[in-house]
């Protein structure tokens, strides 16, 4: 368990220094979860001990919504004058979502489809 969270602390403050190093325009968490996605893809899959640790902060997701809440609370006034703004690109992201996830989805069933019939 130690190994899980140790691996995922590591892969966020590595994502962290190559955010402040590089100035890229991505939160260093969001590098960090990429960094971990390529360990992943190059392992062919996710070490145990670290699918057990994420399993343990996936059951407790619920507590991490507390934050954006009230940060939703606390950012009244400019969600009460840019919320339609922010709900119409909620509503096309989702789109455009569902839409490459469908896409995916039909592609990978079609290749798992082709290997079937080889």
């Amino acid at each position: 368990m130690l190994f899980g969270f140790v691996s995922l602390l590591a892969c966020w403050l590595a994502g962290q220094t190559l955010v402040s190093l590089t100035g890229l325009p991505l939160p260093g968490n969001v590098a960090g979860m990429l960094m971990l996605l390529v360990i992943c893809l190059v392992r062919r899959g996710v070490e145990p001990r670290l699918a057990q640790a994420s399993s343990g902060l996936l059951s407790h997701m619920g507590l991490l919504f507390v934050p954006a809440g009230v940060g939703l609370i606390e950012q009244g006034p400019l969600l009460a004058r840019e919320g339609g703004a922010m709900l119409g690109a909620l509503a096309i992201s989702v789109v455009i979502t569902m839409a490459v996830a469908a896409l995916t989805l039909k592609w990978l069933l079609s290749r798992k489809q082709g290997r079937l019939n080889e």
